[in-house]
């Protein structure tokens, strides 16, 4: 009886291993009610200063979809960014950016994210791996240890927008950790309370937020923008407008496609 006893708890702890790992790191769940794949937003880019006046300066764009890519056996949105100057712009500034986050479904954190930047003279190509199960982030050149479920520059604000905004208050602050150039930073979002806007889609009931952005060749203010994003479960960016060194930019959302709920914040 002992022997099969003994034979019992070595099967059971053996079953126990294997069940382990196939369940695999016990990674985060985040309910998600505000987007979905197949969410695209486009957005018009309009720049001012004193020397060039307002002008329609380029597009962006984004969009949420599905990915056949597995990252440790997870499924992933893939959220593409994208911005262009217009040809007219570019003799002044010209932009071709695209950044790409693989976002774990479940979790709301990336996996990978890839940047391919040109803007004017500055050129900048990454690749970054995150690992949140080890807390290390490999880029192209180094790599880090890090906080887990760190964000980057678009995850960050997919993973912002499953956040509940019913008990914030104005004046209220909401940290965003991230991963950009090599570096970890922590954004602090101050909320700015409930407002009307009003673009060239129509009016909408908004909530207001300044993020914090770092300082350097493009932003002298640590909170000079403002972002307006829906006061309802879609939480769409709506306006950013922002204080640049030299102008300002604002960026409006001037069409998209399936949102994952009803635009009930729309006025008219």
């Amino acid at each position: 009886m002992k022997n099969i006893r003994k034979i019992a708890l070595i099967l059971f702890s053996v079953l126990s291993a294997i069940v382990a790992s196939a369940q695999g790191y016990p990674y985060r769940t985040i309910e998600n009610n505000a987007w979905h794949a197949g969410e695209k937003l486009k957005y018009k880019v309009y720049y001012e200063s004193l020397l060039t006046g307002k002008v329609n300066a380029g597009t962006a764009t984004l969009e949420v979809k599905n990915s056949n890519r597995l990252f440790n056996g997870r499924e992933v949105y893939h959220i593409v960014g994208i911005g262009k100057s217009n040809s007219a712009f570019d003799f002044f500034f010209k932009v071709r950016d695209r950044f790409e986050s693989y976002v774990d479904k479940q979790g709301i954190f990336p996996h990978l994210f890839i940047r391919r930047t040109r803007e004017g003279n500055y050129r900048k190509e990454d690749d970054v791996t995150f690992d949140h199960k080890n807390l290390k982030v490999t880029s192209r050149t180094e790599t880090k240890k890090i906080t887990r479920y760190i964000q980057d520059i678009v995850s960050a604000s997919y993973y912002a927008r499953t956040l509940s905004a019913d008990t914030l208050k104005e004046g209220d602050n909401i940290s965003v950790n991230f991963f950009l150039d090599d570096s970890a930073y922590v954004s602090v979002i101050q909320f700015q309370g409930r407002q009307i806007v009003e673009t060239e889609l129509g009016k909408f009931r908004c909530l207001a937020f300044k993020p914090m952005v770092v300082t350097g060749e493009v932003f002298s203010n640590p909170y000079p923008m403002t972002l307006w994003i829906t006061d309802d479960e879609n939480k769409l960016p709506i306006l950013v407008k922002s204080a640049v060194i030299v102008g300002s930019v604002k960026m409006e959302l001037i069409k998209y496609a399936n949102p994952r709920n009803p635009i009930e914040a729309k006025l008219d």
